[in-house]
């Protein structure tokens, strides 16, 4: 591990001699984990992590930032001519806990958006974690847009991964972004999902990517 601070504490300590205890003494400040949620999709300005975590106090997310690069989680790095905040390798490590607790909260979406903020690149985050176990040999690519915003989600021998690209993929997906959620945890099926949005491309990239089942899947053939 790369740039770990081992004897990092926030100023409030559980005092535990216990690896869970010390990743909450490091990580279980009120927005910590919600800034790893969004630079797991990539380095974000501070302005740009603001706009995105409405709510966050100007000096909180200062703050925040600077505790967060002091123990190893964040680095600075420069892009266009400006500072971007980026996760370490020991910062993006959080990232399969942040998929079992986002599986683990998911019925309590069940209520529905309401009132509450949403950013369509927090998907890039829920999608492998809904999507766990799923495989692809060959892999798969398959664009998602929703609210103007896309992304590509990648099954591989690996399983699901979510990355904003750097091109457009030959199939996109489009979708509201509940249409999404709802398809990625079974709740709805590839029909209706694509009823309710709009599809451009190969049908058997859709179709491998929201597998059903789980565990290893081949593109289906012209045949099937």
């Amino acid at each position: 591990m790369d740039k770990v601070n081992r004897h990092s504490k926030s100023p409030r300590t559980y005092g535990q001699f216990c690896a869970l205890a010390r990743s909450l003494d490091v990580v279980g400040d009120r927005w910590t984990l919600l800034i790893v949620r969004e630079l797991l999709a990539g380095p974000m300005r501070f302005t740009e992590l603001k706009t995105s975590l409405r709510g966050i106090a100007t000096n909180l997310l200062s703050e925040r930032l600077k505790t967060m690069e002091a123990n190893g989680i964040v680095e600075r790095r420069l892009q266009a001519a400006a500072v971007a905040y980026a996760l370490t390798p020991w910062g993006a490590g959080l990232r399969e806990a942040m998929e079992a607790l986002g599986r683990w909260g998911a019925p309590l979406l069940a209520t529905g958006q309401g009132d509450d903020a949403f950013q369509p690149r927090w998907l890039t985050l829920a999608l492998p974690a809904l999507l766990r176990g799923a495989t692809s040999s060959p892999p798969v690519e398959l664009g998602i847009e929703t609210d103007g915003f896309l992304m590509v989600l990648r099954i591989d021998d690996d399983g699901p991964s979510a990355f904003v690209p750097d091109r457009v993929p030959a199939s996109v997906f489009t979708a509201a972004p509940d249409v999404i959620v709802a398809l990625a945890a079974g709740t709805i099926g590839i029909e209706q999902a694509v009823a309710a949005g709009e599809f451009r491309g190969d049908f058997t990239v859709l179709r491998t990517a929201f597998v059903t089942g789980r565990g290893k899947v081949s593109p289906p053939t012209d045949g099937d």
